[in-house]
């Protein structure tokens, strides 16, 4: 039998990688800027077929998804936060680090929050299918290269039997171009575990591109909410998405940060500011960070 081209670049990838076996722990949520910045996910939970075609300046971003599995969506994200944790540990541990990583679902859930019975397995499941059939195209980090860049999120994942037949984990390859931002110390931020409480997409967006853009400056940053608007890669229609915008203004949901609401010119823009860091509450984190380390 003839096995496709394909397939076989598939083999030969996995049989060239080293096997980076996951450690559990309450390590620090590491998430990657490039997907905190510009809109790589769907912000629905329902199904989304169609792209996102974006372009701003000379940055853009192709998103397509099969109509089998829909979107890979930002709650889906969550494994890649996983993964980014994982592989900044090891580094900054001095482990090697690789492409190919083997863990467990109940690893992954509760390391994001989630339950872990057999719905959230299920759930997972789907979300490995969804960021494994979503391919990306960009200019981001190849402004210098002619060809695109296209991948998955997820090359390729398996579950892994004993002789038995039941089920010993899971398996999956990540693409270059996500491992390789997420070996860049520039390239990756530390985010609040309480992101993975936050249970709408918007508010979820909204906080990765916060803790971007506003970091820890004492002034804050703001945003033309047209302007965020486009870089959400929403479905919605402007005028939805400032109703849902000032609805999370009032709800002030995002942990370490205030938001407001200003009008100039005509024009509104969303303000961030970071919340005051508590001393003891910050030397606690530090100790925290360096007993798991």
């Amino acid at each position: 039998m003839t096995v496709p081209r394909s397939a076989s670049l598939r083999i030969g990838e996995r049989a060239q990688l080293d096997l980076f076996r996951s450690v559990p722990g309450d390590l620090a949520p590491r998430d990657a800027q490039d997907l905190m910045t510009w809109p790589f996910f769907s912000l629905a939970k329902s199904k989304r077929i169609t792209p996102i075609d974006f372009r701003m300046g000379e940055t853009w971003i192709s998103v397509e998804a099969v109509p089998e599995h829909g979107m890979a969506t930002i709650w889906d994200a969550d494994v890649l936060i996983w993964a980014a944790s994982q592989i900044v540990e090891a580094r900054d541990a001095g482990r090697p680090t690789s492409r190919l990583m083997a863990t467990t679902p109940h690893e992954i859930l509760t390391y994001v929050g989630r339950g872990t019975g057999r719905d959230n397995y299920d759930r997972l499941k789907a979300a490995l299918d969804r960021l494994q059939s979503t391919t990306v195209a960009t200019s981001i980090r190849q402004q210098h290269q002619r060809r695109r860049h296209r991948f998955s999120w997820i090359n390729e994942w398996q579950e892994r039997l004993d002789a038995n037949g039941r089920p010993l984990g899971v398996e999956l390859v990540l693409p270059d171009w996500f491992y390789a931002g997420v070996l860049d110390r520039a390239l990756v931020l530390t985010i609040d575990r309480a992101y993975f409480d936050l249970t709408g997409g918007l508010e979820r967006w909204l906080y990765r591109l916060v803790r971007k853009h506003g970091g820890r400056q004492s002034g804050g940053w703001s945003f033309d909410i047209k302007h965020l608007h486009l870089k959400s890669g929403a479905l919605s229609p402007l005028k939805r998405f400032a109703f849902e915008l000032r609805a999370i203004v009032r709800r002030q949901p995002l942990p370490g940060y205030t938001l407001t609401i200003e009008h100039s010119f005509g024009r509104e823009r969303l303000t961030f500011v970071p919340l005051p860091v508590d001393p003891m509450d910050a030397a606690m984190r530090r100790l925290k960070l360096l007993r798991c380390g």
